[in-house]
């Protein structure tokens, strides 16, 4: 187009040089006869006007060329800042595009149904074929613009969708509500942005279309079709935005809607808290003083561990259903649910399910309590301690210093934990059940066979009952009163002396009941005291692994000759 109105111009300035040089050419004739014919004189002055007309017509095309330079460089000016609003620019483009591909899809469709027809050179076939590739190929396209031609900015116009929205039936709900309203807070802001965006891009194309028809009325026949094209675009931008405006105040009103139901229903479940929240400190106050009066009335340790652990169990309980009864609207639809999933979760938490039986057995059937002395065999190994405490999943005991630990453990005072279901598939003795606080023990001396066994037995007799009297007595009480719980037959508590033949002497077993969380004191006391008193006896020997060596001189050897004979 440039190089078209570069031509227009050189031409005029050419005819202009033409008429000039005639003009001066005539010019000088006259001026050399000094006299003109009045036709002479009527050239001459056509001539003038021809010259000034031609001026003028060369100074409006050069004008008319400066004034199309500098639309071009608005229009350039416009398209940067256009491009700026690149999502609407894109979409219109992508619009462009589809429509585009449909048009040309038809044409080929078109030719190839005319070709299948009438196609019968080799030359026209495979056109056919080439045209059938093309068709396939601009199909996949289709497919993949599909949607984008029948309107025009389709995603960009429509607001977010807003889903459902659960009602708030929790305290959790709350942090979910706040969530849901900073969401619909941010989408109808992006909305709006999109509007203020297109408002602006209108207004860009309201002034390239202005300047688009001042570039026809300049060229008409370089700028009418760009100057259409942009009329159409701008139409569909105004549409869009009149379809965003309508949008927007619907889209405006639902979110207000719904960001009001969410704010009722958390302020309906804040004061739900609050009041459940009051509940509850109630509830703990009245079982904090529940404690204070157990603490102050019961002196017993054992009672008031096993009243103290009760009383926090049931305010544990009472807050579960004060917490259930609040929170489940449908009960019946979660005992329904439990009990489908009852079987999952007794699998997939076995060992817990089992502890917690093993915790309702333990307590209420008082096979072991807290300060009891228990022992436990776990994975081979044996543990004897103290229990400390039974909490519903597990047994804390503390292992004490006992003949298990020397002669097995080798070590002691760590804390033990032990899973309350083992009251079901291992071994717990419990050496200080009920009110049964003494166990028996014994220690065992060999002496020698030509000892005074009798005598032997005696004194270990003498020496267990002198050291074990307290514990003979206070377990004759204490076996009294398991009559009342079990059936006891043998209830002889005195000291028991046993003589067993071994192998390298007589064993006497000495038997007496000790306390339970002190038998190595009492054992050591009562060994040493019957080592003493053997020892102060001389028919009676303390027998232990000896030997005896025999040494026998040699005589010496006498020759296998007569040493008096002569040879």
């Amino acid at each position: 187009m440039q190089y078209k109105l570069s031509r227009v111009l050189f031409l005029l300035f050419m005819t202009f040089g033409v008429l000039y040089a005639q003009e001066s050419t005539f010019v000088a004739t006259v001026e050399s006869n000094n006299t003109l014919t009045p036709k002479e004189l009527a050239q001459a002055k056509k001539l003038k006007e021809e010259n000034i007309l031609a001026q003028k017509q060369a100074e409006q095309a050069r004008i008319r060329q400066q004034k199309i330079t500098e639309y071009k460089a608005e229009l350039s000016e416009l398209e940067q800042e256009i491009s700026q609003e690149n999502r609407w620019v894109k979409s219109y483009a992508s619009y462009l595009t589809s429509l585009e591909v449909r048009t040309n899809l038809n044409k080929i469709k078109r030719q190839i149904r005319y070709l299948k027809r009438h196609a019968k050179s080799a030359s026209k076939k495979d056109k056919l074929n080439s045209l059938i590739s093309k068709a396939s190929i601009l199909t996949s396209e289709v497919d993949k613009l599909k949607g984008k031609d029948v309107a025009p900015f389709a995603k960009l116009i429509t607001p977010p969708n807003i889903d459902d929205i659960k009602e708030i039936t929790n305290p959790f709900g709350i942090f979910t509500g706040f969530s849901t309203i900073k969401k619909l807070n941010s989408d109808f802001k992006d909305y709006k942005l999109k509007r203020e965006s297109l408002i602006r891009l209108i207004t860009l194309l309201r002034k390239e279309t202005l300047i688009y028809k001042k570039l026809k009325e300049l060229d008409v026949q370089n700028f009418e079709t760009q100057r259409k094209k942009k009329h159409i675009e701008l139409e569909h931008f105004k549409t869009a935005l009149d379809t965003i405006n309508v949008t927007l105040e619907v889209y405006q009103r639902r979110v207000e809607s719904v960001e009001a139901n969410i704010n009722k229903e958390i302020e309906t479940q804040t004061y739900s808290l609050i009041h459940i929240g009051t509940v509850i400190l109630v509830v703990f106050f009245i079982f904090f003083l529940l404690k204070l009066v157990v603490k102050k009335y019961i002196t017993d340790n054992e009672r008031f561990y096993m009243a103290n652990k009760f009383i926090t169990f049931a305010n544990f309980i009472i807050i579960i259903f004060i917490l259930f009864f609040n929170y489940i609207d449908n009960a019946g639809y979660l005992v329904t649910i439990l009990g489908f999933a009852s079987a999952g979760i007794t699998i997939a938490m076995k060992d817990w399910f089992m502890s917690i039986l093993g915790w309702l057995v333990i307590v209420f059937g008082g096979s072991i309590h807290v300060g009891d002395r228990i022992r436990v065999d776990m994975d081979g190994m044996k543990y004897v301690g103290d229990v400390m405490d039974i909490s519903l999943l597990r047994i804390t005991i503390l292992e004490d210093i006992t003949l298990t630990s020397i002669n097995q453990n080798r070590r002691a005072g760590r804390i033990i934990f032990v899973p309350n279901n083992y009251i079901f598939t291992r071994m717990i003795a419990n050496y200080t059940h009920n009110s049964l606080k003494t166990v028996w023990d014994g220690v065992k001396i060999t002496i020698t066979f030509d000892s005074n066994h009798k005598k032997a037995m005696h004194i270990a007799k003498a020496v267990t009952k002198k050291f074990s009297k307290g514990y003979t007595e206070i377990t004759r009480k204490q076996l009294n009163k398991l009559r009342q719980h079990y059936s006891l037959k043998n209830t002889n508590v005195e000291p028991r002396i046993y003589s067993f033949i071994e192998s390298n002497g007589i064993d006497i077993e000495a038997w007496y009941l000790t306390n339970a969380y002190g038998t190595l004191t009492l054992r050591s006391v009562i060994s040493t005291e019957i080592v003493d008193a053997f020892n102060a006896e001389d028919d009676i020997t303390i027998s232990y692994p000896t030997q005896k060596l025999y040494m026998e001189k040699q005589e010496p050897l006498k020759p296998p000759f007569n040493e008096n004979e002569v040879v």
